[in-house]
């Protein structure tokens, strides 16, 4: 009998992507009134320089592991206690600057002050843009109360609290909530699955994990002997992860719980 269901976070209830896009768009479009550039190009330029930057750095295995991308690292502020996070709280505003910096250089623009200023805006415009899917709230209600909820997330605890404060409505849904940063090791590592089960004293047979990720979440819970749900909105190629079911849209999700509860 199904007794609780994990839920990744990014790009599964939040529509994190979304949130970045809006971002970018304007905060580029602040240097497209000040330039004459095409704000796409810049988005472009700037995203490309930026995972160059991030994979440079001595954080980047640690950011590999616990889950954080190269854009996460344009607005979050990193305020954790472990030491490669405050590695992390140090790098970043320099990282953020070069990022936009080279971004306007390969459009001709060398403005460091500039740089510095779109730096600062790419932060505040995605605070402004929290969105989550149409269909979150609609099944979060129906399965609240029925199961354990457990909310289980890679990131930085200090970042990830902070899109959950920006949707204060995701929070209170869940039983627990476990982030990667705070754990020591992120998905698809089968430990952080397994203390996921023991935060709710059930088995694996008993849970299901729905997530957007193949590489993380889908691959993670098979290591942990946990059935997975994975929610392929862009009908991608599964390539060589298999999950257990795949759904297209978060409320054909209810057929698959019944399914599970008969067997």
């Amino acid at each position: 009998m199904l007794k609780a269901i994990l839920f990744d976070l990014d790009d599964t209830l939040l529509w994190d992507k979304k949130s970045v896009e809006a971002a970018f768009s304007a905060t580029c479009q602040l240097a497209a009134q000040r330039y004459d550039i095409d704000p796409g190009q810049l988005e472009q330029a700037v995203r490309e320089h930026a995972r160059e930057l991030y994979a440079s750095y001595e954080t980047y295995e640690f950011t590999k592991m616990i889950g954080i991308n190269p854009f996460e690292g344009l607005w979050g502020n990193f305020l954790d206690e472990e030491d490669n996070f405050r590695k992390m709280k140090e790098i970043v505003p320099i990282y953020r600057k070069d990022a936009w910096r080279k971004g306007l250089q390969s459009l001709g623009i060398d403005d460091r002050e500039f740089a510095y200023e779109l730096a600062e805006r790419f932060p505040v415009e995605r605070k402004k843009h929290p969105f989550t899917y149409e269909e979150t709230f609609e099944v979060l209600d129906n399965l609240h109360g029925k199961y354990k909820l457990l909310l289980l997330t890679n990131g930085s605890p200090d970042l990830q609290n902070t899109k959950l404060e920006l949707t204060p409505e995701i929070g209170p849904y869940f039983d627990s909530i476990i982030i990667s940063g705070g754990f020591g090791k992120g998905k698809p590592d089968p430990s952080i699955f397994e203390h996921a089960l023991e935060s709710l004293s059930i088995h694996k047979e008993e849970a299901v994990m729905v997530g957007d990720n193949l590489m993380t979440d889908i691959l993670g819970a098979s290591r942990a002997g946990i059935r997975s749900v994975w929610i392929n909105r862009n009908h991608k190629a599964a390539g060589d992860v298999t999950p257990t079911f795949e759904i297209n849209h978060l409320n054909e999700l209810f057929p698959i719980l019944d399914k599970i509860n008969q067997e």
